[in-house]
C-alpha cells in the first residue's frame, strides 16, 4: 500500500519495536526529536510550521510531520523510516492526514552522501539575510574566515576560511534535492548547504554535532550581516593579524 510521498506503509513489527529499537547507551530518539523541535522553535529558527529535524539511528530514520507547529509535536507524532530504502515503517495512528515531512529527500542526502546521523532545517531569518548578502550572491557561495567561532565545525580552525554553497530555491521542498545533492558533492567539506531566499540545511555525526554545526553557523551568519552592515568584509583576514600568512590576505 502505498502512503504520502509516495512511500509503503508497513505494519510495526511487535517482535522489533520500532521506537525502543536503538542502540543501548543512547538517548530515545524519538525524546530527543521532539524536544529539539522545541528548542529550535525558542531559537526562532521553525516558526510558521517552517524547518524541521531528522535523527538516524541504526536501522531507523525518525522524522518529524510536514506542516506542524513544530514546538507542540508529540512522540506519537514522528514517523520512523527504514533508513536504506526510505520506506515509511511507523505512521502517528492518531492523526491519519499527517505527512512525512517535505524535507525527507534532503535529509536522507545527508544520511546517503555524508553519513550524518542527524540533520537540522531551519528558516533561520539570519541564515536568510546570509544568502542575500552581496557576496554570497555573486558567487553562489558563503565565505567568511577569521572568527572564533568558526573552531565549533569539524575539522576547521579559527585561521580557515569556511565555504558554505548556495542553491536556489524552489516551489516545493523536494524539489531542492538535486541541486543539493551536487553542491555537497562539489563542496565535500563543507557541513550545510544554504538556500537562498529560504533557509539552511547542516548536518552532523549525530544530533550533538548537527546541532553544535547548525548553532554556530546561525553565529556566524549574524556576524557577516553585522560585519556589512558596519562596511567590513567578513570574507577576509584583518590586516593587523600577527599569525596570518601572505596568502590570508
Amino acid at each position: 500500500m502505498n502512503g504520502a510521498n509516495g512511500y509503503r506503509t508497513l505494519k510495526e513489527d511487535p517482535e522489533r519495536p520500532i521506537q525502543r529499537d536503538y542502540e543501548r547507551g543512547h538517548e530515545d530518539p524519538i525524546s530527543v526529536l521532539t524536544g529539539l523541535c522545541r528548542e529550535m522553535y525558542r531559537l526562532g529558527w521553525v516558526t510558521g510550521t517552517g524547518g524541521g529535524i531528522s535523527l538516524r539511528q541504526g536501522r531507523f530514520v525518525y522524522m518529524a510531520p510536514s506542516g506542524v507547529q513544530k514546538e507542540r509535536i508529540r512522540p506519537d507524532d514522528v514517523f520512523v523510516l527504514d533508513s536504506e530504502s526510505g520506506e515509511v515503517l511507523c505512521r502517528p495512528e492518531h492523526a491519519p492526514t499527517l505527512r512525512v515531512s517535505q524535507c525527507c529527500p534532503l535529509f536522507f542526502n545527508a544520511f546517503r552522501l555524508r553519513d550524518a546521523g542527524a540533520c537540522i532545517h531551519t528558516h533561520s531569518p539570519v541564515a536568510v539575510m546570509a544568502t542575500m548578502l552581496p557576496a554570497t550572491e555573486l558567487e553562489s557561495e558563503f565565505r567568511i574566515t577569521h572568527l572564533e567561532m568558526i573552531k565549533g565545525l569539524p575539522g576547521y580552525g579559527y585561521h580557515d576560511t569556511l565555504v558554505i554553497p548556495l542553491i536556489d530555491n524552489t516551489a516545493q521542498e523536494e524539489e531542492l534535492a538535486g541541486a543539493m545533492a551536487e553542491a555537497m558533492k562539489r563542496y565535500a567539506r563543507s557541513p550545510a548547504v544554504l538556500v537562498r531566499r529560504h533557509g539552511l540545511y547542516a548536518w552532523g555525526r549525530d544530533y550533538t554535532e548537527a546541532k553544535t554545526v547548525t548553532e554556530c553557523l546561525d553565529y556566524l551568519f549574524d556576524i557577516a550581516v553585522r560585519m556589512h552592515s558596519a562596511g567590513l568584509d567578513y570574507t577576509k583576514a584583518p590586516q593587523n593579524c600577527l599569525q596570518c600568512s601572505a596568502a590570508d590576505r
